[in-house]
């Protein structure tokens, strides 16, 4: 939910960005969901991802979105101040039924609601006013991602037990007696990273600048921790007493 001001001063920036800027290419073909209750926000949003290439579906509340979302969605983008329903109720709403990327676009800038966006399922966070470059560069850079995760072809059958876990490496699926457990892409990808390089000790900088492949910032500890949090409460039987992702204290995480 924006003000007229703020929504003036968001759309004058991108309008700037957009004029000084060319294509970048895209991973794909892809459909990607925008969810915000400021119109202009939404078209200037619309725009921009056409721009590229995209396919575009919009929605000014979750109750909307949550009724658009279909498995030709790629990618949610989310507003978190919206009537109703919160942009963090929808991404969990959203996590019920997909794993696929969803990035917080809102006006809430503070680091505990940054927390709470990544706890709640969200895999990306850009504050507005936003750059055009860099909310595309995202959207790529989290759409390259998960389709290497989701639509990678197999070359050979890789299954790896970890404890009473099953991996299977080809597809990026995670089981438990045979019941699939439902991660994020970048859920998978963290731990994929700790389990092909067992007994190594990873700090935070190093998982965060090696998956999401940006400079590591102060926020970006918090990021990987509550990427650890929810993988540990998805996969351990005892959060407290964790058999599978151990910690190294002011050093990083490993997997024995």
């Amino acid at each position: 939910m924006s003000s007229p001001e703020f929504s003036q001063r968001i759309f004058h920036a991108i309008v700037r960005n957009i004029a000084c800027r060319g294509g970048v290419n895209m991973p794909e073909n892809s459909t990607i969901l925008v969810v915000d209750d400021d119109p202009e926000i939404r078209e200037i949003i619309h725009i921009l991802l056409q721009r590229e290439g995209f396919a575009v579906q919009v929605a000014a509340d979750a109750d909307t979105a949550l009724a658009t979302l279909t498995p030709g969605v790629d990618l949610a983008i989310l507003d978190i101040m919206m009537p109703g329903k919160s942009g963090f109720e929808l991404c969990s709403e959203i996590r019920k039924t997909t794993t696929i990327p969803i990035l917080f676009l809102t006006a809430k800038n503070q680091d505990a609601d940054k927390a709470e966006g990544f706890s709640c399922g969200g895999d990306d966070y850009l504050v507005k006013p936003f750059s055009s470059i860099e909310l595309i560069s995202r959207v790529k850079a989290l759409l390259r991602r998960y389709l290497i995760y989701q639509k990678q072809e197999p070359a050979s059958k890789k299954e790896v037990r970890l404890g009473d876990l099953y991996i299977d490496l080809d597809t990026g699926t995670v089981a438990r007696s045979g019941e699939k457990i439902a991660l994020t892409s970048m859920e998978y990808q963290v731990f994929r990273l700790l389990l092909l390089n067992r007994r190594k000790v990873f700090s935070a900088k190093e998982i965060y600048e090696h998956i999401w492949q940006e400079p590591f910032l102060p926020l970006s500890n918090n990021t990987i921790m509550v990427h650890i949090k929810n993988l540990r409460r998805k996969l351990e039987k005892d959060v407290g007493r964790p058999q599978y992702i151990r910690t190294v204290w002011g050093k990083g995480y490993y997997i024995e």
